[in-house]
């Protein structure tokens, strides 16, 4: 059946409501980037969540949302609410992988700040506020479900159980002390993502851990913060064939770390020295 949507569902502000700071000409302070794959059912619910919460700040905004491979109707979803609100844009990419639909999405964002966010808004949107914050002190900031002041709610204990298993393996193998990497909802200062983004070489599910890596091997400042999170059963993990190909990638970062892929360019002497 085909999927229906009424465009007056989507934001509960019209375009007319918007303050002029908020106008598409200027540059945003925050850029939302939202990969998207088979998910028209799921995106007018958070689109208007995230307008209705946007319009009310006080600062310019955008919503990037980035479709992979989507063979449902998540893409004329998305070219409607285009139509009716200049804030939300399009990125349309032919091939899966969420790395590569976040990355497509942050090559895009023209943001101060760059939030990833999921489709199914698992985390309240006021909780944004939070992330927004710790910018002031860090470049990444990371969405936990295991940091002082989370909370889980409506999670089957053997995911649960999977969730923790896969995050020892990563603190083994790539980011010790990082008790959530897998949770949707990052936050970037623009010239970290741009970098980091720049030197991303996974574009699956594992591209959250390299991008963690990165960031410690470079030395940048990264928090975690405790959020409130609503598991979806409508999740586009695989439980174990996903899993796999997560612990491959953990993997391939280290082969690829020791193969200097993550270094910086080196600088030539004179150029260092300003000659």
């Amino acid at each position: 059946m085909a999927f229906t949507y009424n465009l007056s569902h989507f934001c509960s502000a019209g375009r007319q409501t918007f303050s002029p700071m908020q106008s598409a000409r200027q540059v945003p302070h925050l850029s939302i980037v939202i990969p998207a794959l088979n998910e028209a059912e799921r995106l007018p619910a958070s689109i208007k969540s995230l307008c209705s919460y946007l319009s009310q700040q006080q600062y310019a905004w955008e919503i990037i949302v980035v479709s992979n491979g989507s063979t449902d109707e998540t893409e004329q979803v998305v070219k409607h609410l285009e139509a009716a609100h200049s804030h939300v844009h399009l990125v349309v990419l032919k091939d899966r992988g969420k790395g590569r639909a976040v990355r497509a999405g942050v090559e895009r964002a023209r943001g101060d700040l760059i939030f990833q966010c999921d489709a199914d808004l698992s985390v309240p949107v006021a909780c944004l506020e939070d992330f927004l914050r710790l910018t002031h002190d860090a470049d990444v900031v990371v969405g936990s479900r295991e940091a002082p002041g989370a909370r889980r709610y409506r999670e089957p204990w053997h995911r649960h159980l999977m969730g923790r298993v896969f995050n020892r393996l990563v603190q083994a193998l790539a980011v010790p002390g990082i008790e959530d990497t897998q949770c949707g909802f990052k936050a970037y200062r623009r010239e970290a993502a741009h970098s980091l983004f720049e030197r991303q070489t996974l574009t699956g599910w594992g591209f959250d851990v390299e991008l963690l890596y990165l960031a410690r091997k470079h030395a940048l400042r990264i928090r975690e913060l405790g959020i409130p999170w609503y598991f979806d059963a409508n999740t586009r993990v695989r439980p174990g064939i996903d899993t796999v190909s997560m612990v491959w990638e953990l993997i391939l970062i280290r082969i690829r770390d020791a193969r200097g892929v993550y270094d910086l360019p080196r600088v030539p002497a004179e150029d260092a020295l300003g000659r």
